[in-house]
């Protein structure tokens, strides 16, 4: 072949290649805003801020006991997630699920899962403001099944295992290991095993979400964009625009490289015949003034 056959040859493969990597990214980025506008609920957050200022932002986050595309339920997993881009940190907060607080909205003392039952993701995020005092600037919901679709669209996750044990016919060996999605369920459920109860489980949980982000930013991860896509779509709800997650990703990817998992502890009481988890001020205290120093608030 003459050098002449071997430039056209090699312009048409280049050719070739670059139209479909273009027609790829036109259907990514369709599929993309499809799934934006499929999971955008709106909420009313406690404060407006401007991404593009950078502030420190807090997320929360809500794992609901429903399965398929439902969304109602009670929030049998709480989290709140705090990002500072000026210090390129993240805080992860479980709150236990019996935690007894005031639910705005209702002005009764109840069991903080108990809010979404009540008023969905507004009245949960209302009520967590309230309990944290920080303001909550987004929220992110997922039911029980959507998070094994998920981990399962990024290809599965790596956890660091505090101990052996066997839950939902799994077995989990101590250390590093390699969950797949129904792996996952069952490894953040467990508790009756674990000494620490709620405590133990708000950790496992903690860890397959902090899993689930950093594989998601994965360059790699974009070969597998429609089974991501296709999992958030049926089992993720958020405030979120496409805008805002645009300029998240921007802003505050870099905090995700340094995740501080913090934890609030509280006493066994029972009331009128119900199980509570009742946070003691001085604990309740020391928990907001971390968030709040995190989101540069004092």
């Amino acid at each position: 072949m003459n050098k002449k056959k071997v430039f056209i040859t090699l312009g048409l493969v280049i050719g070739v290649i670059f139209l479909t990597v273009f027609a790829y990214g036109v259907y990514l980025y369709k599929s993309v805003t499809d799934t934006a506008k499929e999971i955008h609920e709106p909420f009313i957050p406690t404060r407006d801020i401007d991404l593009n200022d950078q502030e420190p932002i807090s997320f929360l986050l809500a794992g609901v006991d429903s399965t398929g595309d439902e969304h109602a339920g009670r929030s049998d997993t709480i989290i709140v997630m705090t990002v500072n881009p000026n210090e390129r940190s993240i805080k992860m907060l479980s709150i236990p699920r019996d935690t007894r607080t005031e639910i705005i909205g209702r002005g009764t003392q109840d069991k903080i899962n108990h809010a979404y039952a009540f008023g969905g993701v507004q009245m949960t995020a209302d009520t967590v403001s309230n309990f944290l005092d920080i303001p909550i600037d987004h929220y992110i919901s997922i039911n029980m099944e959507g998070m094994k679709n998920l981990v399962d669209a990024v290809g599965g996750v790596k956890v660091d295992n505090a101990f052996a044990f066997s839950q939902d016919g799994f077995s989990f060996a101590e250390g590093e290991i390699y969950l797949n999605g129904d792996e996952a369920l069952a490894y953040a459920r467990m508790r009756k095993q674990d000494p620490r109860g709620d405590f133990g489980r708000n950790d496992r949980q903690r860890q397959i979400v902090e899993a689930v982000i950093q594989e998601a930013a994965h360059f790699g991860t974009i070969t597998k964009a429609g089974s991501v896509l296709d999992a958030v779509g049926n089992s993720v709800r958020t405030d979120m625009t496409l805008d805002h997650m645009w300029r998240i990703q921007s802003n505050y990817r870099d905090a995700r490289h340094h995740v501080d998992q913090m934890e609030i502890k509280g006493n066994n009481t029972t009331i009128n015949g119900i199980y509570y988890l009742q946070i003691p001020d001085e604990e309740l205290a020391r928990v907001r003034s971390e968030l709040r120093t995190h989101m540069e608030l004092e």
